[in-house]
């Protein structure tokens, strides 16, 4: 019994104290109690306050965001060469982001060695190669080497074709991008007869078409998405038509429960036709 008020005196000392003293301790008024005499007491409850400097360190060691990484999207493109002779080839090409273009090049059919490869300005072959146009050149330059600052931007300079007459070449340009107003979509490759002479050799075609002579193969280039769009279809076409014929199934077997028949007769009809 004494303990017990001992304690109660400390507590009632504690509430009483100055609020500077206890810092972390205040009265909390309660609006709910009238201040009429016979109801009043000492002992309001406690509310607790934390200094500033705690919210300030709490929100430094918050660990800061991360920036957002931007992946660069990937653009293919594919190209099947066909001529009149027994040249033929495929292209293919790719490009991360907004960077150099990779073409992979294999051709078969051609005679030994070197061979002008170029990038057309048109995708048209109702007319054979002929109609595929001059060399793409958006910035009116005269033709010229690859590596030339002054050139077509389809001057792709030449590949080589072995004994077997097969070419095989892998080519890195910043100037046929798979988008944008210069894309080589669209647009055809061409294989010629003879060798390019990169705008050097003196021939008064040396500057529009490097003298590379005849068309032997050519074909337009187009996105290689289109595949797997196509693909996509499919697929959805499949799931759609599993979908219907389990619906269907469904439906049946509801209504052969309703009418007491156990036979699916109305899968059974639609599946004869």
């Amino acid at each position: 019994m004494q303990a017990s008020a001992v304690a109660a005196m400390a507590a009632h000392a504690i509430l009483a104290a100055s609020p500077s003293s206890y810092p972390l301790l205040s009265p909390l008024p309660n609006p709910n109690i009238s201040h009429h005499p016979a109801l009043h007491t000492s002992f309001h409850g406690v509310s607790l306050k934390f200094p500033r400097q705690s919210l300030a360190l709490s929100l430094a060691a918050a660990s800061p965001r991360k920036p957002l990484a931007v992946v660069a999207a990937t653009k293919k493109a594919v190209a099947v060469l066909k001529g009149t002779s027994n040249v033929e080839g495929v292209v293919t090409l790719t490009q991360e982001g907004d960077g150099p273009t990779t073409v992979n090049v294999r051709v078969t059919g051609l005679t030994p060695g070197p061979h002008g490869f170029h990038l057309h300005e048109y995708g048209d072959t109702t007319n054979g190669c002929i109609s595929t146009g001059a060399h793409f050149n958006p910035t009116n330059m005269t033709h010229g080497a690859p590596e030339d600052e002054v050139r077509h931007a389809g001057d792709l300079g030449n590949i080589v074709a072995n004994a077997d007459g097969v070419a095989e070449a892998t080519i890195a340009d910043k100037q046929i991008p798979l988008d944008g107003p210069n894309t080589v979509i669209g647009r055809a490759f061409v294989v010629h007869e003879l060798e390019d002479d990169l705008g050097k050799g003196g021939h008064e075609l040396s500057l529009t078409t490097g003298n590379a002579g005849g068309r032997l193969a050519c074909v337009a280039a187009v996105p290689k998405k289109r595949t797997s769009i196509s693909k996509k279809r499919i697929r959805k076409n499949i799931w759609k038509r599993k979908g219907y014929w389990a619906a269907l199934k469904a439906y049946s077997l509801a209504k052969s429960l309703y009418t007491g028949k156990s036979k699916s007769f109305l899968c059974d009809n639609l599946k004869k036709e």
